[in-house]
């Protein structure tokens, strides 16, 4: 214990204070063979071999600079502007915390304030919290704040089948011992009537997606429709929403959503393996108290200059805890800034035109895959970025031979979720994907054709997706 920087004199007076004979005495609740275990590792490394070592296993790595990417599925490859990593790489920002102390925490709290600012905006909705930890937990925490509205007394959610099932699974879990019940994940793929009919006195809230996991474009009418029925039962209606989407179609606050939630991680976040990633959460304000995270807001101070505080703050650190709101004490404090330097540096302009690149992009790769031989995009056109391809072999064994043969990153193996949509691919185009891109995917799939793997002739399809829109 050389490194422990005490004398052997302290180290003997601090033991003789807790009462042992010496450190391993502190380990002997431990089991024995748990205590000091012998670890197999190879010869230690110099500083150099160890970076050339790293730097090896590195390029084993396939990564979005070398290789085309077709797969979302709630994690896209969208455009990052330079001055993202710019502005979160400095050290005020990276190694903020919490703005508890508002004197000393301007620059932080006015950073939130002007997300939550373009959230709303965003959105179309009245308020924005500063984040939480993910899309998935977003939707979860609008399935608790719809409970609290109901004051306990309607104990139904009503889950649409096409919202991302990771976000339902999320749902499930948070919600363990609550005594709700779950319904709508049976109910026919893309059907919001059949939603609707769900929707009674006992619904606490709905939740859909739009566009939904399987790429579906629901219209601001069909929106609308459904809002005006789980409203007419009392419930809320929650929206889970990909945030580019909104650069070119109508925000959830325009067709009738209390919430509007998802993941922000499009917004100027990497896709770094996952995360950590950023739910962005904006409802009505008549029901914020009942919200979950943090809301700054903009105030005067004693000389009448502008001032940034924290409005509403979580409760679980503080008194009163029996009345907490969420369990989440925190936000995705530096995911959101990036978000929130994404929206300033792209405008209402650039947005669009990501939507716009996204749009096109899709409908212009679909139309190619849609000519193969052996495979059929399903639905009638309404998507947005991603949408459902009929393979005529197992998804898993395209997408390696993909990988293997094209350094193409393929769709999204839909039958991991969908049973009945095994040999489905869900397929994603953002503005990050050229023509050239596209079209070698076209020209990949095209090759593995149903002479290959057998007659598809006299196969059943998809009736669910028959219905997609």
């Amino acid at each position: 214990m050389d490194y422990i920087p005490n004398t052997d004199a302290d180290r003997k007076e601090m033991l003789k204070a807790v009462g042992v004979k010496s450190v391993n005495d502190l380990f002997l609740d431990v089991p024995e063979k748990l205590r000091f275990p012998k670890l197999d590792l190879p010869p230690a490394l110099t500083e150099m071999e160890m970076v050339q070592e790293l730097q090896a296993l590195g390029d084993e790595n396939d990564d979005l600079n070398h290789i085309a990417c077709f797969l979302g599925a709630g994690a896209y490859n969208h455009f990052v502007p330079k001055v993202v990593d710019s502005i979160i790489s400095r050290g005020e920002f990276y190694t903020a915390y919490t703005p508890y102390q508002p004197e000393i925490s301007q620059g932080t709290l006015q950073a939130h304030f002007e997300y939550q600012s373009m959230i709303a905006a965003l959105t179309g909705m009245e308020v924005s919290n500063v984040s939480h930890y993910d899309g998935a937990t977003a939707v979860a925490e609008a399935v608790i704040m719809a409970l609290q509205v109901g004051r306990g007394k309607r104990l139904k959610v009503v889950l649409s089948p096409t919202l991302n099932p990771q976000y339902r699974e999320v749902v499930h879990t948070y919600t363990q011992g609550m005594g709700i019940t779950t319904v709508g994940e049976d109910a026919p793929l893309c059907d919001l009537d059949a939603l609707a009919d769900l929707a009674d006195k006992d619904a606490a809230c709905v939740i859909v997606q739009n566009p939904d996991f399987l790429g579906r474009l629901y219209t601001r009418n069909e929106m609308q429709a459904l809002a005006d029925k789980v409203h007419a039962a009392g419930a809320l209606f929650v929206v889970s929403v990909d945030p580019i989407s909104l650069g070119l179609f109508a925000p959830p606050g325009h067709y009738g959503a209390d919430v509007a939630c998802g993941e922000g991680q499009p917004m100027g976040n990497a896709l770094s393996f996952g995360g950590p990633y950023v739910g962005f959460y904006a409802m009505k304000l008549d029901d914020v108290r009942k919200s979950a995270g943090r809301i700054v807001g903009e105030t005067v101070d004693v000389d009448g200059k502008r001032g940034y505080v924290l409005t509403l703050s979580t409760r679980e650190q503080h008194i009163r805890r029996d009345k907490a709101s969420s369990n989440i004490c925190s936000n995705q404090a530096l995911n959101a800034l990036a978000a929130a330097v994404y929206m300033a540096a792209m405008g209402k302009h650039g947005l669009r035109k990501a939507a716009e690149l996204s749009y096109h992009k899709a409908h212009y790769a679909a139309a190619l895959i849609d000519k193969l031989e052996g495979y059929a995009v399903k639905g009638n056109g309404l998507f947005f970025k991603e949408f459902v391809v009929q393979c005529p072999q197992p998804v898993a064994e395209i997408n390696q031979r993909l990988l293997d043969e094209w350094g193409i990153l393929g769709g999204y193996d839909l039958g991991r979720d969908y049973p009945e949509l095994a040999d489905h691919m869900l397929i994603c185009v953002t503005e990050m994907n050229g023509r050239a891109e596209i079209e070698a995917l076209a020209e990949a799939l095209a090759g593995m054709s149903a002479s290959d793997t057998g007659d598809l002739e006299g196969q059943d399809e998809s009736d669910d997706m028959e219905e997609v829109a």
